[in-house]
Parts: structure tokens; sequence; C-alpha cells
């Protein structure tokens, strides 16, 4: 199966301010930012996955004319109490122990980048023994990055190094044997 993997469009937030789950608006550049992708995407999904978010609800629903599936593993990290705060402002000490271990340590009442991972591996997992010719995900930066880490044994502690850019992601294909899977592409 042909799966597109796409990151929602720029949103409309002040730079410094954590948000994972948080539901923060589109740019305004939504309309266009979303017309310029769909030129560059194929129109014959089978199926359309998104993140519960509205930031990529709304680039999912422009995909497809049937209702995308929504799907919570899609969603980004949770950053629990730490959403919507100005990274400067946080707890600096709490903050730096996460830092150190972003891999295990989790954001007060959040999660670990592990958590994220194994959930995204669960719907990966499980979309492979589907039998669809061609999907798309519409999802976030850190789902995106897990996927990466997942099709390439990366250790999770260096997928920070991976850009993800707005309304960017990869295509690759998903096979009922792991060891099948290839990158087709890098960015869309």
């Amino acid at each position: 199966m042909e799966v597109y993997v796409i990151r929602h469009t720029a949103v409309a937030v002040e730079k410094g301010i954590c948000y994972g789950q948080y539901d923060v608006p589109l740019a305004d550049s939504a309309s266009q930012d979303i017309n310029e992708l769909l030129a560059k995407l194929p129109d014959d999904f089978d199926q359309v996955y998104s993140s519960p978010s509205s930031r990529c609800q709304l680039l999912a629903s422009r995909i497809t004319q049937h209702v995308p599936e929504c799907e919570s593993r899609l969603m980004e990290m949770n950053f629990g109490d730490w959403e919507h705060q100005k990274w400067n402002d946080m707890d600096q000490e709490a903050l730096g122990i996460w830092m150190a271990d972003f891999v295990n340590e989790k954001a007060p009442s959040g999660e670990s980048l592990t958590i994220l991972f194994n959930r995204v591996q669960g719907f990966i997992e499980e979309i492979r023994k589907q039998e669809f010719k061609k999907i798309a995900i519409v999802t976030h930066a850190g789902v995106i990055r897990c996927i990466w880490a997942y099709l390439l044994d990366i250790p999770l502690q260096n997928v920070f190094k991976i850009p993800v850019d707005y309304g960017n992601g990869l295509i690759f294909s998903l096979n009922k044997d792991k060891t099948l899977d290839q990158i087709r592409k890098t960015s869309i």
C-alpha cells in the first residue's frame, strides 16, 4: 500500500508557545496553503486518516470526498500541563529534566516520546493489515518523526534531527512484511 503522510499547514501561534494536543487555529494563509498542497496530491485515496485536531481535520476533509477517519493515535504528543504555555515561563527545572530524557520522561500530566511512538506504531501495524492501495494520513510533526523512526529503526532520541515542515511529509510503501517497507519520497 502507498502511504502519504502529511503534516497540517502552518498555524497561527505565537513563537515560543508549547502546543501539542492543544487545538490551535491555522494561519490566515491556510486556504492558499491547502490549495497549493492539494495540487501536489493524488485524488484517488482509498482512505484518509486524520488526527482529531481541527488543524488536521480541515486538510483531511479537502483531500477526500468522503469523511476522513478520525484517529486519536495520530494526535501530537500530549504536553499535559505545558500545553499552550510559553516555554520560557515553564518551571525550568522540570523542563530541564524532561529535555535531558524526553524519550522516557513525561511532561507533567502528559506523555513521553516513547508513549507517542508506541501509539503511532500500533496504528501503523493496524493499517498494515488493511487491503488499501493508497491512503493519506494527516497528522503532526511528532507523529511523522515517529513514523520515520518506525520505518528506519532510528533511535527515538534522534528523531528531532528530522525536519518536518508544515504541509509536508513523506510517501512510503507499507507491506505485509515490515522488511519490505520502503520510503518512496522524502517530501510531498
